[in-house]
């Protein structure tokens, strides 16, 4: 058993990654953070500073970044890989890792669409792999999926649940792991109906925000999805089911409202329209009020 925290490294410092590395040092554990790229690292440090002042926690910045995965990787216990969703780049990382650290490096991945299978073939200690899946941002959202891959051992899945824990987050264990893991697969779900309602003219995209955000949306914070169904029965479940299911969206892929909008350029909020129209303002509105949410929630989580 471990008598100190455990040293900690995160493979790549975009977004997700300087996020993840601001949690493990705000809760005590000396991080280093990898990035090969100085331009990136660069915003690294800016975006650490930026969160650290707004969540008056300045000490959680000092972290340091190197584009030398060797003197990153020494004397660490824990790895967090979060480096783009690209099977090559991912590979590239884990075969050079391969050769860089010990047979007791525990090493997390934290993708969810991509199966640890297509970038670690190659590496020497499978048994010390998991899914390690955060959600943005990591310092609002203490949600960890933690998963197996093919040859992870059940040791490691509980070491790294408890190191997670230690941290301030909040993981949940999978048996085995299933594309998108369980998070992205029901936010996916959701959005593939909500996509075909407006693509058959029920209603257009600001109503299904609404609904989702002024009625289940709000509840789903103190009740899951299966909570609330063994709070009404389930057998008034069973008869919902019964009617609404047949009429559910059953598009096999992508929804082709989606794909067409993409192949138009019509990309979201940075393109001006997306499945909404937006102005900078309109944007920004939504941006800082996100802002506002991350801020009030981070703070409520330190306090």
């Amino acid at each position: 058993m471990m008598s100190r925290l455990p040293n900690v490294a995160v493979l790549g410092a975009g977004r997700m990654g300087a996020a993840i590395a601001f949690v493990f040092a705000g809760s005590g554990h000396q991080v280093r953070l990898y990035e090969p790229d100085p331009s990136a690292r660069g915003r690294a440090s800016d975006r650490l500073r930026e969160v650290a002042a707004t969540l008056r926690r300045p000490h959680a910045s000092d972290i340091p970044i190197s584009g030398d995965l060797n003197e990153v990787v020494r004397e660490t216990d824990l790895i967090i890989e979060a480096a783009p969703e690209d099977t090559t780049i991912k590979r590239a990382l884990f075969d050079e890792l391969g050769g860089a650290v010990g047979p007791d490096v525990m090493v997390g991945t934290n993708t969810s669409s991509l199966p640890m299978m297509s970038f670690t073939q190659d590496f020497p200690n499978p048994g010390r792999l998991v899914y390690a899946h955060f959600w943005n941002p990591p310092y609002a959202i203490p949600l960890v999926e933690v998963a197996p891959g093919p040859d992870t051992d059940e040791s490691a899945m509980e070491t790294v649940a408890g190191w997670l824990e230690g941290a301030g987050m909040a993981p949940v264990t999978l048996q085995r792991a299933v594309p998108g893991l369980i998070g992205n697969r029901l936010q996916h779900a959701l959005k593939r109906e909500a996509i075909a309602l407006v693509a058959d003219g029920v209603c257009d995209a600001a109503t299904i925000d609404d609904v989702v955000k002024l009625g289940f949306g709000a509840r789903m914070a103190v009740l899951g999805p299966l909570e609330q169904s063994d709070l009404v029965g389930l057998d008034l479940t069973l008869a919902i089911h019964e009617s609404l299911i047949p009429t559910l969206d059953r598009t096999a892929g992508a929804h082709p409202y989606l794909v067409e909008k993409v192949e138009r350029g019509e990309l979201g909020m940075d393109a001006g329209v997306g499945f909404r129209t937006w102005t900078p303002s309109s944007a920004k509105a939504v941006r800082d009020r996100l802002d506002r949410w991350t801020t009030q929630t981070s703070q409520g989580r330190t306090t």
